[in-house]
């Protein structure tokens, strides 16, 4: 048995006389069907054209495996995986915290900085914590966090509304959907002034 090559038993993609399925579907370098056959008559097509057979789908009944060039295989399945990686979004939840005895610049400070987190893609956790007789004011709590929910308006969704948790109050916000800016109008052209009458020619 030949040596298990690192990349494929990184990536558990079987090859050549690794595949041990008693028929398979071949496909060739072309796309084309070249129907179901007994391994090693798709290993020998596929060493004719200097290629080498990848068990593409393993779990289909028969396996399907595609004569091709199994190292330019493995860099384009990589390369399509990075690709898929870098547009993948991983979502954080950044926290913004609230007083019961927030101020308005303060609390204006706070709002822009969640917008601005949920513009970036992330949610945002808006907390606040009650001290000692401030539990007695809860009400003043949940008004500071509904209007944060008000303010920041189609930014943000609420995936949690305010809530209490011991002695916090939060709610979570999901990033809101972007809308998209309205077409401008184009500008209407400017009226062409009345062309004057020619004068009268006097005899």
């Amino acid at each position: 048995m030949p040596p298990i090559d690192k990349r494929s038993a990184k990536s558990f993609i079987r090859t050549n006389e690794r595949i041990r399925a008693r028929e398979v579907r071949v496909i060739d370098e072309n796309g084309e069907q070249l129907g179901v056959m007994a391994p090693f008559e798709a290993l020998k097509m596929a060493r004719e054209r200097s290629l080498d057979l990848v068990e593409i789908s393993p779990n289909a009944v028969p396996p399907v495996c595609k004569i091709q060039d199994y190292g330019k295989y493995l860099y384009e399945k990589d390369k399509s995986e990075r690709a898929a990686r870098k547009k993948q979004k991983v979502i954080t939840i950044k926290e913004v915290k609230f007083s019961v005895t927030v101020d308005e610049h303060d609390y204006q400070t706070k709002k822009n900085q969640a917008v601005r987190f949920l513009n970036d893609g992330d949610k945002v956790k808006a907390s606040l914590r009650f001290k000692g007789r401030q539990m007695a004011h809860r009400d003043l709590g949940y008004k500071i966090i509904n209007r944060l929910i008000v303010d920041i308006g189609e930014a943000g969704l609420v995936e949690f509304m305010p809530r209490m948790e011991g002695t916090t109050l939060h709610a979570i916000l999901a990033p809101g959907k972007k809308t998209e800016a309205a077409p401008k109008k184009p500008t209407p052209a400017p009226a062409t002034p009345a062309a004057k009458p020619p004068a009268a020619i006097e005899a």
